[in-house]
């Protein structure tokens, strides 16, 4: 996944000078999970944060080939209280590389963009909180449950602020489920993620 990683953003920056039209990219994450077949388990959108590169090669007038290189937290948190009414809350952070491969139609003022997304898990660790407490522990175990790559979709708006800087907001959902047999600490999902943040084109 290494390589594969390095020649993404070698190549993304290579084309980015060549075309000059290398992008910073930058802003919140607010994640949760669909869950399968775990109804009683109820989550909440957790904030995290992405960075990254994109690039906007034109194809045709309003059409462009827009790919990026992201690192995005996901994840979701949840709460729960026990028969003496202690509260405990339970949060899980997955750290991905992201590589949205996405097709662009712009206007003067703004744009639409959609497109698959190849995820890569690259570690998760988990957050208990119950009155003073605090627990977190970085998954290890389970990791080795968990899919170390999943494909996934993008789709989403961005409206120009100033002639190189955009607002931008998208909506991303994995199409493959985290692992193939959830377990009761690990329940069986699908991250789905709403994106909000600037471009800023070098």
């Amino acid at each position: 996944m290494k390589h594969v990683l390095t020649f993404a953003f070698a190549a993304l920056f290579v084309a980015g000078v060549q075309a000059q039209s290398l992008s910073v990219k930058g802003g919140a994450n607010f994640s949760n999970i669909i869950k399968t077949g775990d109804d009683d388990f109820k989550t909440d959108f957790k904030p995290g944060f992405f960075a990254g590169l994109g690039l906007d090669i034109p194809i045709i007038s309003a059409l462009s080939f827009a790919p990026e290189i992201l690192y995005s937290q996901k994840g979701y948190k949840t709460t729960s209280t026990d028969l003496l009414g202690a509260e405990t809350k339970y949060s899980v952070t997955s750290n991905f590389i992201d590589i949205p491969i996405l097709a662009k139609v712009s206007t003067s003022s703004f744009n639409l963009h959609f497109g698959p997304q190849l995820s890569f898990l690259t570690s998760t660790t988990e957050s208990f909180e119950k009155g003073s407490q605090e627990y977190r522990n970085t998954i290890k175990e389970e990791n080795n449950n968990l899919k170390k790559s999943i494909l996934g979709g993008v789709a989403g708006i961005g409206f120009n602020l100033a002639p190189k800087v955009s607002l931008n907001g998208r909506y991303a959902i994995d199409f493959q489920k985290n692992n193939e047999d959830g377990t009761k600490e690990t329940p069986l999902y699908r991250n789905q993620v709403i994106q909000v943040g600037l471009g800023i084109k070098l």
